[in-house]
């Protein structure tokens, strides 16, 4: 569970990034960035092709939790207020349970029922509930990003079951990287020139926050349920917010100290269902008899 909250947590930290080192006007150029980066140096160290079926799985996923994913999330946030945006992406662990229900067999259990309802609270009091007139073609586009990495999420735990995770998670970012690019190139022209501080930004949002986030991501699907780790990643607004406390002079109101409160909770209630379920695949680990 710390490994995997170390996804949401970088991921939290890439608003403030964004906001105030990398450039808006392009924004499908900035997805491009981020992704394609993190996928060469992931191959670069995984050193190895896919093979047979995982060319057409890598590029299923590649789309679901890199290229379409990252091109809807700017799209959305050009057309959604950011406290919508995150408001609708805290459904995350009721649509990562219902997916690994409906793709793995998992059975959301109650202590995971209720610490998605109190996180999902938590953010809604974090992020605030009213913001006036809503685009429904943002609220559309952030809904279908939501389901698409939530599929890709459970299919990437699904297929990649006993595989290594580098390689894996290389293929899919590397070929959600070069669809970006070539979306990126059709609508938006060249490729933006990049300054001193944008270059340390992407660096950082590519490296930091794409490359190490997905293996710790992908590594937690991989030994938890779908459905925790979902309320896990609530602790991306969290973060968003609390780095604009420190380093932006934000400063916390009393519903976000307790929607805060709400969402560390939810995690704790959420996890002892994690914990019960790893106990549950090291015990069958280990009635496994040795060749």
């Amino acid at each position: 569970m710390a490994v995997t909250a170390l996804a949401p947590i970088t991921w939290g930290s890439t608003y403030f990034v964004t906001r105030h080192y990398l450039p808006d006007a392009t924004p499908l150029w900035g997805a491009a960035i981020r992704a394609l980066p993190a996928g060469l140096v992931l191959l670069a160290v995984a050193r190895q092709l896919p093979r047979g079926a995982w060319w057409w799985r890598s590029a299923v996923l590649g789309v679901l939790n890199f290229g379409g994913f990252f091109a809807l999330l700017y799209v959305t946030a050009l057309w959604l207020p950011s406290s919508v945006a995150s408001s609708i992406m805290a459904l995350a662990p009721l649509v990562l349970a219902a997916c690994g229900w409906a793709l793995l067999g998992e059975r959301p259990t109650s202590w995971m029922a209720v610490g998605a309802g109190v996180g999902i609270v938590g953010v809604l009091l974090i992020v605030g509930a009213g913001a006036g007139a809503v685009n429904p073609w943002g609220v559309l586009t952030s809904l279908v990003a939501l389901v698409m990495s939530s599929i890709g999420a459970v299919l990437n735990k699904k297929w990649s079951a006993g595989l290594p995770l580098l390689p894996i998670t290389a293929w899919q970012a590397t070929i959600g990287g070069l669809v970006l690019v070539v979306v990126a190139g059709l609508v938006e022209g060249p490729p933006p020139v990049l300054g001193g501080a944008a270059l340390a930004g992407f660096a950082y949002i590519s490296l930091i926050a794409t490359a190490l986030a997905s293996l710790c991501w992908f590594g937690g699907l991989a030994r938890l349920a779908a459905g925790t780790v979902g309320i896990i990643g609530l602790l991306n607004p969290v973060t968003g917010v609390l780095l604009g406390v420190l380093a932006g002079g934000e400063v916390l109101t009393t519903l976000q100290i307790a929607g805060i409160g709400l969402v560390l909770g939810g995690i704790l209630l959420g996890g002892r269902s994690g914990r019960q379920a790893s106990r549950g695949v090291a015990g069958r680990r280990r009635s496994v008899p040795r060749a």
